[in-house]
Order: C-alpha cells, then sequence, then structure tokens
C-alpha cells in the first residue's frame, strides 16, 4: 500500500527563483545533512551525478548512519519541467528505516508576485522491519516534506531581511 502526504508553502519569490532552489537538491535536502533527532543522531551525504540531478535520468544518491545503521538510496529524476514541476523516484534497492521506496514531487504555481509551492511524498513501508514503517513512517513522511517547505519559506524570507 502506498502512503502519501503533502504540504504547500506560499514563497515570497518567483516561481523561477523556487525552482532554482529545488533545483539545487544538496540545498533542498539540506535537512538530510544535518544530525538531529528525527535523523537518529546521524546524517546523509548526498552524491549528484554529473548532470546535477538537472535532467530526466539524473541520479542523485545518498548515503550514511542513523540510528547506527548504515543507509543508502538512490534515486532517479523522472520528471524535470523548469520551473513548474520536478519528480524524482528511489531506484533499487532501498535502505532506510522508516520508510521504504519512495517518490517525491514538487510543483510549483504562481501567485503574483509569490509563488505556491508544493511537496509531495509517496511512499511504502520499508522492506524490513516494516512495523517501524507503520509507526513511525507517517511521521517521518510529514517531517521530511515539512522541512523542505520550510527550508524554501526561509531561504527566501533571509534573504529579503524578514
Amino acid at each position: 500500500m502506498v502512503r502519501h502526504y503533502e504540504a504547500e508553502q506560499v514563497i515570497d519569490a518567483s516561481p523561477d527563483a523556487v525552482f532554482a532552489y529545488v533545483d539545487d537538491h544538496e540545498q533542498f535536502s539540506s535537512h538530510m545533512k544535518k544530525s538531529s533527532w528525527m535523523m537518529g543522531g546521524g546524517r546523509m551525504d548526498t552524491h549528484i551525478d554529473a548532470a546535477e540531478g538537472k535532467t530526466v535520468g539524473s541520479h542523485i544518491t545518498m548515503s550514511g548512519k542513523v540510528f547506527g545503521l548504515d543507509l543508502a538510496l538512490d534515486e532517479v529524476v523522472t520528471v524535470y519541467d523548469p520551473p513548474r514541476h520536478k519528480a524524482w523516484q528511489t531506484i533499487g534497492e532501498v535502505r532506510l528505516v522508516v520508510i521504504g521506496p519512495y517518490s517525491m514531487n514538487v510543483a510549483i504555481k504562481a501567485a503574483d508576485p509569490r509563488s505556491r509551492l508544493c511537496v509531495a511524498i509517496d511512499y511504502e513501508l520499508p522492506a524490513r522491519r516494516p512495523w517501524l514503517g507503520r509507526l513511525f513512517g507517517g511521521w517521518y513522511a510529514r517531517w521530511c516534506v515539512r522541512q523542505m517547505c520550510d527550508g524554501a519559506r526561509r531561504h527566501f524570507a533571509d534573504r529579503a531581511g524578514l
């Protein structure tokens, strides 16, 4: 069964500027690079291929430790339509703790002079320890999506000096 979570955020920037922020995967997923209680004291490193995640078929890999467990995943960009839409999904073996394979979808709509950013995740429970996914998968999905939305809002608010 695929589970879904999405969130929207109004951003004080044009769709082009918001897409450029989203398109910088290291920046957009920076919440994964920071040690936090949601990351079990661990962190993930992001590696981007030569296409920098900016074309359909481009790969983004992440690896690291969370709760002392080795984690890894490979994502491939499936939709690339600047400045409106970008999507990616995991492929191959996904070594995560509370969610399994997933797809992310980012949509940006003009809300002159601002933008409406929608970030969504569709995910499965992990193959190993699915009970952890039932307990914490939704919580983690909400946290991750909210981090992406809030990070974009903060990025543009900081630039505007708000």
